[in-house]
């Protein structure tokens, strides 16, 4: 994978010069699925990749079936600045340039993201970071992930029922980046499949 070009002048070199040029340009780092100044190393595989969305991707098309694979996100132990292209452990700041990687920051999960209108937040039932703001989730422990509050105590549970692939489209529904929607019978699926199928049962 080509590395992205550092568009901060080498000349320079304060800490702060570099953060004041990058709060200026969030848009020139990360990805499609992420807004954010590092790229990881993937455990796994040993590659460097702007998310583990990319990874996933990249790794899934692979032509030898024994080569696919998925990253694992808390094992990542190493990011790279998209700054100062410092290779380093895990950590919000940059230990070399001082850059911040990304606003939001999961240290659990080896995430960051610079859009907080997001709202992350890290669930400890779930074991990842989910979306939303925490304050408008609660978390269902037979079902095994977080819920919109109008559904705490409104709902069917299903045990581990965002444990399972979506049978419309077959991606796994725990830590998909698409909306879902729980069904009056409590099983899941993906909000727009679930508006597609009903569009052509109309």
């Amino acid at each position: 994978m080509e590395e992205e070009q550092n568009p901060v002048s080498p000349s320079r070199t304060s800490t702060e010069q570099i953060q004041q040029d990058t709060a200026k340009l969030p848009h020139q780092y990360g990805c499609e699925h992420y807004r954010r100044r590092c790229k990881i190393r993937a455990p796994c595989c040993n590659q460097i990749f702007s998310c583990r969305h990319c990874h996933n991707e990249a790794t899934s098309s692979l032509s030898n079936p024994k080569d696919r694979h998925e990253i694992v996100r808390h094992d990542i132990k190493q990011v790279i600045c998209s700054v100062c292209n410092t290779e380093q452990e895990v950590a919000q700041v940059c230990n070399k340039c001082g850059v911040k990687m990304g606003e939001y920051f999961c240290d659990i999960c080896k995430f960051y993201d610079d859009d907080t209108s997001k709202q992350h937040f890290h669930c400890d039932g779930c074991g990842i970071c989910r979306l939303g703001g925490r304050e408008n989730f609660f978390h269902c422990e037979k079902c095994g992930s977080c819920y919109v509050i109008e559904m705490r105590g409104n709902h069917s549970c299903v045990e581990n029922s965002m444990k399972n692939y979506c049978p419309i489209c077959y991606e796994y529904l725990f830590d998909s980046v698409k909306q879902a929607t729980v069904m009056k019978c409590g099983h899941t699926m993906h909000m727009d499949c679930f508006r597609e199928m009903a569009k052509q049962h109309q």
